[in-house]
């Protein structure tokens, strides 16, 4: 469970003690669920993009190469793109936000 999971989760221990007499505390939840949900959206389509560049690198010589540096290269650059996703991205995140709190609020 990453910071973002904890975080949530005091913010809905929040919620919950709060009641349902402070909305603005479910909102606070609300948000940053959404903004955990579409920071990993950004995280997963960056770590597509960049696979391909990674994947073209040459290694070898001494410590190089074999099938681990293979899985361990996947994992360097999905940690890459969530890293960069954290630290603003690259605006797919806001878009994405913003789109599920349009849905949300049209949703019954």
């Amino acid at each position: 469970m990453g910071p973002d999971a904890l975080n949530i989760d005091l913010l809905a221990g929040v919620a919950r003690s709060a009641g349902q007499a402070d909305p603005a505390a479910g909102l606070a939840v609300q948000d940053a669920r959404t903004r955990a949900a579409a920071e990993e959206f950004e995280a997963v389509f960056l770590a597509e993009m960049l696979g391909p560049i990674f994947d073209g690198l040459e290694s070898g010589g001494l410590f190089g190469g074999g099938p681990g540096e293979r899985i361990y290269r996947s994992l360097m650059v999905r940690e890459y793109a969530a890293a960069i996703a954290r630290s603003d991205g690259i605006g797919i995140a806001d878009a994405v936000q913003r789109e599920i709190l349009k849905l949300q609020e049209t949703t019954p």
